[in-house]
């Protein structure tokens, strides 16, 4: 074998085991941080608005709401939050009124999820969606809106498909 072949084939052993180290160190870099904490730093409640829900002509509940609106906003919701209060909730808006699923990654406490119709009717209620489960919580019908409260509130409140809301932005 002359010089040409073994510099052919010098330059093929390195290029396969070149292969293999940066393979290596994209899996150790994967594996550093998938052990390394991605949490970011808390988020507080902001009020944006405020949302009345009713049977009927009856006043049922009053909250203060935090809207998600945009593509963030919507992704993100209540994920990093340690906790929300009694007469807090979210209110997520949809362009359209489509099927929505929603899951609880990163999300440390026990929600009730609220889907309503394009009129602004509880369509159903998924009780009680667990913190952290990244399993799949249908709206099981089409919906423009969503409300997050905390969990058992709408058992307490007693919350039932029909009601309607109403809301407000500040």
């Amino acid at each position: 074998m002359g010089h040409t072949g073994y510099i052919t084939m010098i330059m093929r052993i390195l290029r396969k085991y070149s292969v293999f180290c940066i393979v290596g160190l994209v899996l150790l870099s994967c594996k550093d941080q998938s052990t390394t904490s991605l949490k970011t730093e808390k988020i507080e409640f902001t009020k944006e608005g405020t949302l009345q829900i009713f049977r009927q002509d009856s006043l049922l509940v009053n909250l203060d709401i935090e809207i998600a609106a945009s593509d963030y906003e919507v992704q993100t919701g209540l994920m990093y939050r340690e906790a929300m209060e009694e007469t807090q909730g979210m209110l997520f808006i949809f362009p359209n009124v489509a099927m929505h699923s929603f899951y609880m990654k990163n999300t440390e406490f026990p929600l009730d999820i609220l889907f309503i119709d394009d009129s602004r009717k509880i369509a159903n209620i998924a009780e009680n969606a667990q913190p952290l489960d990244e399993s799949g919580i249908s709206s099981q019908v089409p919906v423009k809106y969503v409300l997050e409260v905390n969990a058992g509130l709408s058992q307490s409140w007693n919350l039932q498909p029909g009601d309607s809301i109403v809301y407000n932005r500040n």
